[in-house]
């Protein structure tokens, strides 16, 4: 089930998932939770086989699976690099892979080149599969349509095929429901286009559960909620984005906050914590900004070195200053992917605001109140 786009809360996901290299200058990630997918295929493949040997092929096997995976993401990753987007990261997970692009293709038939280019990987790695099939004893397996005696290279070249069809089911968050929304924003708005691909993509969820309680398979139902949801997330981040529009970062950010210094004891932090209402503080050292204080980190360094270690030593480096004449709804995706969880607003070098989840949410709130009040 792999997917362009990061999940929202992708920068949280981070702390839990480690870089085991990079392909092409992208950094290739692995969430703490794919070992679960990787002992469960091992211990199924034992259960049959009942030996360490038949463990280790099915461990073997997830992994090719899944470097199938990382090439299906690195397809989406390439084709937006040649439109300037550039691809933050890929993380593998027990459910796919997931490329967090910087930000959306502008033009619709770009999105469609980008998510089409996933499903064409798979299919290509399954015609090269096949034509090496037949040098093997028992191809004939795949015409008969049984799996239970096939090779590794048949599982995996069917499996291959089943990625890519199964990513283009028009659908959100697979690959086919972006490629719906692409077409339909030929002729409508990205909003409209997106909300029209939501409802097929939860036309379809339903149609998976309805199959999953007639067949009692939970897999159907499993399916039809990651869809179901998947079309949510990707309207309302539409709307969201479209009621961005125009809109200036300026008017949006926090202009009244503290700020911590990098050597700082957590204490201060602490301090600051009690006396307010802020809950991530920017580091700032010399004038420039280094990094970001989340709560959930001043937390952990307080349980672990106590009040007096120094806030440099827990704080979020990885910052995307954005500066304030910006537009929100460019922003906005950028946000929803940072790992600090805040973006520092800089203007010639000196920051003036900070730009959070939570009061861009009150914002859409006030700026709601205020047009149905005209």
């Amino acid at each position: 089930m792999a997917r362009s786009r990061g999940p929202k809360g992708g920068g949280r996901a981070l702390r839990w998932s480690w870089t085991i290299g990079r392909l092409a200058g992208i950094e290739i990630r692995i969430h703490a939770t794919f070992g679960i997918i990787v002992a469960w295929v091992a211990f199924s493949y034992w259960m049959v086989g009942r030996t360490l040997l038949s463990a280790l092929i099915g461990a073997l096997f997830i992994l090719a699976l899944f470097g199938c995976v990382v090439l299906h993401e690195l397809g989406h990753a390439l084709m937006a690099r040649r439109f300037g987007i550039r691809t933050r990261d890929i993380t593998l997970w027990p459910i796919g892979g997931v490329a967090r692009l910087e930000r959306l293709p502008d033009r619709p038939s770009e999105e469609l080149r980008v998510a089409i280019a996933g499903p064409l990987v798979n299919l290509v790695i399954a015609g090269l599969l096949w034509l090496v099939l037949p040098s093997e004893t028992g191809s004939g397996t795949l015409a008969e349509g049984n799996l239970a005696h096939a090779s590794f290279l048949q599982r995996l070249l069917v499996l291959n095929a089943f990625l890519a069809l199964f990513n283009l089911l028009p659908a959100f968050p697979m690959d086919g429901g972006r490629i719906l929304r692409a077409l339909l924003a030929t002729r409508l708005s990205h909003v409209r286009a997106t909300e029209l691909a939501a409802q097929v993509g939860q036309g379809m969820a339903v149609m998976f559960g309805l199959g999953g309680l007639l067949v009692h398979n939970p897999f159907l139902l499993f399916i039809a909620l990651f869809v179901w949801l998947g079309a949510y997330g990707e309207a309302a981040a539409a709307q969201m984005q479209a009621a961005f529009s125009g809109i200036p970062v300026s008017r949006a950010m926090i202009t009244d906050f503290e700020v911590l210094a990098p050597r700082a004891p957590l204490s201060r932090a602490v301090e600051l914590t009690l006396a307010g209402t802020q809950a991530d503080f920017p580091v700032v050292d010399d004038g420039r900004v280094v990094g970001i204080l989340r709560q959930a980190d001043l937390m952990a360094g307080l349980s672990r070195q106590g009040p007096e270690a120094p806030v440099e030593g827990w704080m979020c480096r990885r910052i995307q200053p954005v500066d304030p004449q910006a537009l929100l709804d460019r922003v906005f995706l950028q946000l929803q992917q940072s790992e600090c969880r805040t973006l520092p607003v800089v203007r010639a070098g000196e920051l003036v605001g900070l730009l959070t989840p939570q009061n861009l949410g009150e914002f859409v709130q006030i700026e709601a109140a205020l047009r149905s009040s005209a």
